[in-house]
């Protein structure tokens, strides 16, 4: 069975949390990368960021629709609300630090793709650093990384 070390892209461009929006959006695009992990000043892995991120930041903000139940009783659906605080903290960000995903899916080098795939597809994930037993990043999987080993073995 194929584990993720073996589909894993090991040579990894990393950001540090201090780093402005505009250098890391510079460091997706001229990498043609969709992700990229953030690592403290002892190269640990601290978080995620991701293109989507970034295009998040810029969407604008939904404010959360309230309805009105009876007169003077209103009502928020709390989910609209957590959007809404996401959104103001994502427009607001202008480091990595402050955009970034601190408690992104992460696996290990000898985790089976298997486990990576379901991983991927049951918390919609497209993007999944791995991680060593230090908090080393050593690689990062994207979906298209799966779906061309696939291809490769079928």
């Amino acid at each position: 069975m194929a584990i993720v070390s073996e589909v894993m892209t090991s040579e990894v461009r990393t950001v540090h949390p201090d780093m402005s929006i505009i250098e890391v959006a510079t460091v997706l695009a001229d990498g043609s990368i969709g992700a990229v992990p953030v690592v403290n000043d002892a190269d640990e892995f601290v978080g995620l960021l991701r293109d989507e991120d970034l295009l998040l930041r810029e969407a604008g903000i939904h404010v959360p629709t309230t309805i009105a139940l009876l007169p003077g009783i209103e009502f928020t659906l709390p989910s609209h609300l957590k959007r809404f605080d996401e959104e103001l903290r994502i427009a607001a960000a202008s480091t990595v630090g402050e955009l970034m995903q601190t408690d992104p899916e992460t696996v290990s080098p000898d985790t089976s793709l298997e486990d990576l795939a379901t991983l991927m597809h049951d918390k919609q994930v497209t993007h999944v650093p791995v991680i060593d037993g230090n908090g080393k990043v050593v690689g990062i999987v994207a979906r298209g990384d799966v779906i061309r080993h696939l291809a490769r073995t079928k």
